[in-house]
């Protein structure tokens, strides 16, 4: 097995299956689930608290990469169907009495088929117009949060129960470790569906589409199909993230899913790099922890420069903006990118190529 991946000459089918053909991408992997397994050992509630909202939201964000980054169809709708996701087992969960696993299965299931009706547009509008109709869902999805008093019962929030599967409950004591174990699991099998997925007939019809949709229709991709069923599953990863995110904080108003979330979590493809599933969870990951890291320098710098602490939140804004700009401008493939580039450095140094 080479070190150096200079070319791919597979024997059989099961080497050609194989996600990883070398002998560094193993090793890497290896250390990574050891650093995985260790965290919550070494990090404190606080941190790993962040590490759970971490992992949330790199569920959605690669539901959000398979139709912006594979398929090529924006979407500006994010926060409207977490909004579905979180609100569909919540109240299944709390006043029908569903089991939590059921309920959250019917959040994704939800989300899906909102997904496939909001998708509708895509069969006709493309660009800045497909944008605007997402939009417009969102803007929708929230209204009717906030109007429909069936939802809050008129407390414009919803209680959501302590997790409890088959008759194991989540412990107040170890809250975020138990969370931790339950969530990196889900992250993990969310991240091997969707790259397998890329690997099959339908995820090559999605990046036909993305590439050029008419070359895509003249060698016989059904459009119609191939943009709903990605408007579908990508609304289905959504759907489960937002259910976990109502389950984990246990309370919910539609403050959590608004316009703002949707740009969070499409800057967070376009950090990582879009049309990559490792690139939504690098920046799903690198987004969560960019308010914290600022936090942290207005601490530290809070005595040379005080207006840090006292305007924080406008430099959040301020940081995450400028963040968004640099990876436009420096390098719009992302963190992904960034990382490929530095593993090819190591693997073909000294020479420059």
């Amino acid at each position: 097995m080479p070190a150096v991946e200079t070319g791919r000459h597979h024997t059989s089918y099961r080497s050609e299956q194989r996600l990883w053909h070398t002998r560094p991408q193993i090793v890497r992997m290896a250390l990574l689930a050891v650093a995985a397994a260790v965290l919550p050992f070494v990090l404190d509630n606080y941190w790993l608290a962040i590490a759970n909202t971490a992992l949330i939201a790199a569920i959605g964000a690669i539901g959000l990469n398979i139709l912006v980054g594979y398929t090529g169809q924006i979407s500006l709708g994010q926060g409207g169907f977490l909004a579905v996701g979180a609100f569909t087992t919540a109240i299944l969960t709390d006043r029908a009495g569903v089991p939590a696993p059921l309920s959250i299965l019917a959040a994704v299931v939800l989300t899906a088929a909102v997904g496939v009706i909001v998708g509708l547009p895509a069969l006709r509008l493309k660009g800045l117009y497909l944008a605007i109709a997402t939009l417009a869902s969102q803007m929708v999805i929230i209204f009717i949060v906030r109007r429909w008093g069936f939802l809050t019962e008129g407390q414009g929030f919803v209680d959501v129960s302590r997790l409890e599967v088959f008759g194991f409950r989540i412990e107040r004591t170890t809250f975020e470790q138990q969370w931790y174990v339950i969530l990196l699991v889900i992250t993990i099998l969310v991240a091997l569906t969707a790259t397998n997925l890329f690997r099959t007939s339908v995820g090559r019809s999605f990046m036909a589409v993305r590439d050029q949709d008419i070359a895509a229709s003249a060698m016989g991709v059904n459009l119609t199909r191939t943009k709903l069923t990605a408007f579908a599953l990508s609304n289905a990863y959504v759907g489960l993230a937002g259910a976990l995110l109502a389950h984990y904080t246990e309370i919910i108003s539609w403050e959590k899913f608004t316009i703002d979330v949707s740009i969070t979590y499409l800057a967070m493809i376009i950090v990582g790099g879009m049309g990559s599933v490792a690139g939504a969870v690098y920046g799903a990951v690198f987004i969560t922890l960019l308010p914290v890291v600022v936090r942290m320098l207005a601490d530290v710098l809070g005595g040379v420069a005080p207006v840090l602490s006292r305007q924080l939140p406008a430099f959040e804004h301020a940081a995450f903006g400028l963040v968004i700009i640099v990876f436009l401008i420096f390098e719009p493939r992302g963190l992904n990118r960034i990382w490929q580039r530095i593993k090819d450095y190591f693997g073909f140094w000294p020479f420059r190529y």
